[in-house]
């Protein structure tokens, strides 16, 4: 897990705010080392593992006006069954943080020890990633900006695949449709509705890094997307639909000059059918094909910049 500036930066237009972080863990512990919540006067978001340890650290987080460190013995502190025990930062935050690849602050007052240094110096030399807690002070890599997803389509699948995936780190999601009405009341947070009469004009507002889901409520306008994103460029486009449709959108796509190479890019169908064709079990296979090609894409990123991932 990393520090998102975006994520931080909409927390922070909500009031200032402590973010609580699972900054060592020792034997077993309901998450993992960087998991993390942040905690307002009256609510929160994210979660740490739930519990007595979560309770009570919400608790300790809205009295807080300076950094501090904890450590819990899970089993005699907190009675709970994990058994092992974790150190938890809290840190009061009212904004991103000013920095890039790697950001290191001090949890107890002092000047920067050489170890913290040399780990920092290590991490951009050679890409080893440093200790999350070292000697009273936290390093995390800084999130790179969050790539572009673009969903076609505000139908039943939309709003499932939507409501799956804004949550999730990494994404910035573009939902577009063709009128407001098309859209739920309730925008998720971090999604930027677009709308359009044609929504296949706004295809030249995507980057050619993009990724897309074709997901719309006809096939003639399904058919225009594949045409004009296969001319603009894209890094994923999965197309909702039976074989049978996908079939005819290959003839027609190839009529209209894209060669089969250039259409093969584009998936379709999409989803496992083993999973049923509920909107929301289409939502949840789509949604895990697209985390795995994520994963692989920022590894093969992190490698090409000499970035240990492991």
């Amino acid at each position: 897990m990393s520090l998102d500036p975006e994520a931080l930066a909409r927390a922070a237009a909500r009031g200032p705010f402590v973010r609580v972080l699972v900054a060592e863990v020792r034997g077993s512990a309901p998450r993992e080392a960087g998991a993390a919540m942040l905690v307002w006067p009256n609510r929160t978001e994210g979660t740490i593992g739930g519990g007595r340890l979560e309770h009570e650290a919400i608790a300790r987080a809205r009295g807080l006006s300076a950094p501090r460190l904890e450590r819990v013995a899970l089993g005699p502190a907190m009675g709970q069954c994990c058994g092992g025990s974790v150190v938890l930062a809290y840190e009061p935050m009212a904004g991103p943080p000013e920095a890039r690849g790697w950001h290191a602050r001090p949890m107890v007052p002092g000047p920067m020890p050489l170890s913290v240094r040399r780990a920092l110096a290590r991490a951009r030399d050679r890409g080893a990633a440093p200790a999350l807690l070292l000697d009273g002070w936290l390093i995390e890599a800084v999130a790179p900006p969050r790539e572009e997803l673009w969903i076609w389509g505000a139908g039943h699948v939309g709003r499932a695949l939507v409501s799956v995936l804004a949550p999730l780190d990494g994404l910035r999601i573009f939902w577009v449709d063709t009128g407001a009405e098309r859209f739920p009341e309730g925008m998720p947070e971090g999604v930027m509705p677009l709308i359009a009469q044609n929504p296949a004009e706004l295809v030249t507002s995507a980057p050619a890094t993009a990724r897309h889901l074709i997901l719309t409520y006809a096939h003639a306008l399904d058919l225009e997307l594949c045409h004009r994103l296969l001319a603009h460029g894209f890094v994923a486009c999965g197309l909702i639909g039976s074989v049978t449709k996908w079939a005819r959108f290959r003839a027609r796509l190839r009529d209209l000059g894209h060669s089969d190479a250039q259409i093969s890019r584009i998936a379709c169908p999409i989803g496992d059918p083993a999973l049923g064709k509920a909107p929301q079990a289409i939502a949840i296979s789509v949604a895990a094909a697209l985390l795995k090609d994520l994963c692989a894409s920022r590894a093969a990123k992190a490698a090409a910049r000499g970035e240990r991932t492991a």
